[in-house]
């Protein structure tokens, strides 16, 4: 056993990490890899990502069977926890080796379908309990007890093992990504099934082991250690970072960058949001980008030379009113669909609060990410005159220079030439926007908002406040949304009934101008 244990630890030495992915709230970001540093500014001490070593060993999946039928052979005998816990870690160490995603998946399914609830010992605890004298307090107690454990999968014993070693949480975590990745691929009943319920008992472990109390908010600054900022960056997923200067900016002056950490997975972002502080709420990301500036500019004038040098490298607290969130990321793909984002921002609020007192408005500036999918899938089987009035009509005919159909209209906004004739652009801001209002506020899934964004921010209090016309037109703004963008505004008094009224009635808290707009959009999607 020792023999196996110090193979275990060679493994565990070579073995490449299993791909980090991240939360639900926006798609899995895509890793953006900082550059190499050259003539743009980089932190001291900052490392650049080296090749990682590989298992050398060939999968024998006989053997990874045979040591799982070991370790649940310990499940109901007297086994020293030590001979548990070096079993379990071995069979870690053979999962991390396992050299591709089918092996992986293959393991995941025996798992799923071979250590579900054993249905033999179920029915015999169903059947005790019942034949239980009424009178028999105690023994009612102990009957129940052992159903409740029949209840659990087998596997939900092995997972608690794995939780209690040192990076098991994080391996749980990972497991879970490729969970989900194998449920995703799955076309077999009986196996999708298996792997929902595996699924289903991972979320609720790492729910416990996630809640809100074991997690520590981090604000996140230049001086933050370089593996940190170089992760932070690499997860940004709504607007991907350039180098380390655009990543000093989102850290330096009149922003703030706050992220979740969890003790078990220590150096680790789990969720971060980006804010901005500024004198008002801005409506595009170079609004972003240009109230730092103002802001600095300020400070300088209102205290001359002494004030110039302070704007340079101190904050006027004076001069923040509004805070904007104008990015948030969930990190791990296999903390999927566990609230976490929610309490982040409700943590931020406090924070900043305290330390900028005059601070009274908080909003997103949020990305609409399926907006133009939604509007190209509309345009193949809705009437044109449903989504564009007989003006806007006649300007697109102009414009393509033949009669405006559905399918020419998507071949326009297959790429982004149009963006390229200034005063087409103007004549489009209203349909674009009506369509996008309807999109928003009317397109509903299961009752609430089909845009997940937006349905983060609504179940959250927040009332869609504001839609911006070319607020983000970055090519990655223009392919998700026609560059709009959207203000989700959170009243603090308002938060917890708009929250409710969202939930429980699926009513939408949103401004004239949304409702307007969405008001049109209906009166068009209603002619025959």
């Amino acid at each position: 056993m020792l023999v196996s244990l110090g193979r275990a630890a060679l493994r565990l030495r070579r073995a490449a990490a299993p791909p980090v992915a991240p939360w639900t709230m926006l798609p899995t970001p895509e890793l953006h890899q900082l550059p190499p540093f050259g003539d743009d500014e980089a932190p001291p001490g900052a490392f650049q990502e080296g090749s990682l070593e590989t298992c050398d060993d060939q999968d024998d999946e006989q053997r990874v069977c045979e040591l799982v039928k070991e370790i649940f052979s310990f499940r109901d005998s007297a086994v020293s926890n030590w001979i548990v816990e070096s079993k379990v870690k071995l069979l870690c160490a053979e999962y991390k080796c396992m050299r591709t995603d089918s092996d992986r998946d293959t393991f995941l399914k025996m798992l799923a379908t071979a250590y579900s609830v054993d249905g033999t010992k179920l029915q015999e605890a169903a059947r005790a309990l019942l034949e239980i004298d009424p009178n028999d307090h105690r023994g009612a107690v102990k009957a129940q007890e052992k159903l409740r454990d029949q209840l659990a999968p087998r596997y939900h014993w092995l997972f608690t093992h794995m939780g209690r070693l040192e990076s098991g949480v994080k391996f749980l975590v990972d497991l879970r990504t490729q969970v989900l990745d194998s449920l995703a691929q799955c076309k077999d009943e009986v196996a999708s099934a298996a792997l929902q319920q595996l699924n289903t008992t991972l979320r609720e472990l790492l729910s416990m082991w996630f809640s809100v109390g074991f997690l520590r908010l981090e604000r996140v600054t230049w001086q933050s250690p370089c593996d940190l900022l170089q992760k932070v960056s690499e997860y940004e997923a709504v607007h991907p970072m350039r180098g380390w200067t655009d990543l000093k900016g989102r850290v330096g002056l009149y922003r703030r960058c706050f992220m979740f950490t969890h003790d078990s997975m220590p150096r680790e972002p789990i969720v971060v949001l980006h804010t901005a502080l500024a004198d008002t709420i801005s409506s595009s990301m170079k609004g972003i980008v240009t109230a730092a500036q103002r802001l600095s500019v300020d400070a300088s004038a209102a205290g001359g030379l002494a004030g110039l040098k302070m704007a340079e490298s101190e904050e006027n607290p004076d001069l923040v009113k509004a805070a904007i969130f104008y990015s948030i990321t969930s990190t791990q793909k296999g903390l999927q669909g566990i609230e976490l984002g929610n309490y982040l921002i409700k943590r931020v609020v406090k924070e900043l609060r305290a330390e900028f007192p005059l601070v009274h408005q908080f909003s997103s500036l949020s990305p609409i990410p399926q907006f133009r999918q939604w509007l190209m899938d509309r345009l193949k089987v809705a009437k044109l005159h449903t989504l564009f009035t007989e003006e806007e009509i006649g300007n697109l005919s102009a414009f393509m220079k033949c009669p405006a159909d559905s399918a020419n209209v998507r071949d326009l906004l297959s790429t982004n030439k149009w963006l390229a004739e200034y005063s087409f652009v103007q004549t489009m801001e209203d349909p674009f926007m009506r369509l996008c209002a309807r999109y928003l506020y009317l397109e509903k899934r299961r009752g609430f908002a089909l845009d997940s964004v937006g349905n983060f921010h609504l179940r959250n209090g927040a009332v869609m406040w504001r839609l911006n016309w070319r607020a983000d037109t970055t090519i990655k703004g223009l392919n998700n949304s026609l560059g709009i963008m959207v203000n989700y505004r959170y009243f603090l008094e308002d938060a917890e009934s708009n929250s409710k009224s969202y939930l429980e009635d699926q009513c939408i808290n949103a401004s004239d101008q949304v409702l307007n707009l969405a008001e049109k959009a209906k009166a068009l999607m209603d002619l025959p």
